[in-house]
C-alpha cells in the first residue's frame, strides 16, 4: 500500500507544478500586455538613433576612404581652392559634397536619419538628389588632423531657442548651440574627423564644439 500513496503524492505534485507554470505564464502575459505600449515606442526610438549611428560611421569610413586616394584630405579641404567649391559653400549648398563621395557611400540611404521626418531617402545619387535627401550636416574644417574637429552629424539645430535655417551655418565655440526636439527626444549624434560617433544631449553638444579646434565653427546645414 505504501507504494500506492508515493505515486498517488507524486501525481499530486505534478498537478500542482503544472498549474503553477500555467499562472506563471499567465502573469507574464499580463505584464506585457501592460508594459508593451510604453516600451514599444522607447524601443523604436532607439532603433532608429543605432541606425543614425551606424550611418554617421559610414559617412565617417567613407570619408577617410576618399581621404586616402586624395592625399589625405577630406573633400572640404581638398577641394577648397575650387571655384565651384567656393560657390556651393557660399550658397550653403551640401549636396555636391555628398556627391563627391557616391562611390565610397554606395547608397544614398545613410543620408537620412530614420528619426528625421523631414527628409526621405533618395534611390541615387544624381536623379532628383537633393538636400531633401539629406539628414546630416557637413563640417567645412573636418581635417584628420584634429580629431575633435565636426565632421557630420544631425542638423537639428537651434541657436538661442532659433532653429537654423539651411545654408552655411557659423557660430562661435560659445555659442548658445542646441537640439530641437524633432529628433532622438531633443538630443542628437554627431560624427568627428577621426571616424568616431558620439551621443550628445545639448549641453554635450555644447561641449563638443567648443574643442574643435576652431575659433569659428562652419557648418553646411543642408
Amino acid at each position: 500500500m505504501k507504494p500506492q500513496q508515493d505515486r498517488h503524492a507524486n501525481r499530486h505534485c505534478a498537478a500542482l507544478t503544472r498549474v503553477d507554470v500555467l499562472v506563471t505564464v499567465v502573469v507574464i502575459i499580463g505584464l506585457w500586455i501592460l508594459l508593451h505600449p510604453r516600451m514599444g515606442p522607447n524601443l523604436k526610438e532607439k532603433a532608429k538613433r543605432i541606425q543614425c549611428i551606424n550611418n554617421l560611421k559610414q559617412i565617417g569610413v567613407a570619408t577617410r576612404v576618399w581621404g586616402g586616394d586624395h592625399n589625405d584630405q577630406y573633400p572640404t579641404s581638398a577641394l577648397i581652392t575650387n571655384a565651384n567649391i567656393q560657390k556651393w559653400i557660399a550658397a550653403g549648398n551640401a549636396v555636391p559634397f555628398f556627391q563627391i563621395m557616391s562611390n565610397e557611400l554606395v547608397s544614398p540611404k545613410v543620408l537620412v536619419c530614420p528619426a528625421d521626418r523631414d527628409h526621405e531617402a533618395a534611390l541615387s545619387f544624381t536623379n532628383g538628389f537633393s538636400a531633401t535627401n539629406i539628414s546630416y550636416f557637413i563640417g567645412l574644417d573636418a581635417d584628420d588632423r584634429n580629431p575633435q574637429s565636426l565632421l557630420s552629424g544631425d542638423d537639428n539645430f537651434e541657436i538661442g531657442g532659433v532653429p537654423v535655417k539651411p545654408g552655411l551655418l557659423e557660430f562661435p565655440t560659445n555659442a548658445p548651440l542646441s537640439w530641437t526636439a524633432a529628433r532622438h527626444d531633443s538630443a542628437g549624434n554627431i560624427g568627428l574627423a577621426d571616424g568616431s560617433v558620439q551621443q550628445l544631449t545639448s549641453s554635450g553638444l555644447r561641449k563638443a564644439t567648443a574643442v574643435t579646434g576652431a575659433v569659428t565653427n562652419r557648418l553646411l546645414i543642408p
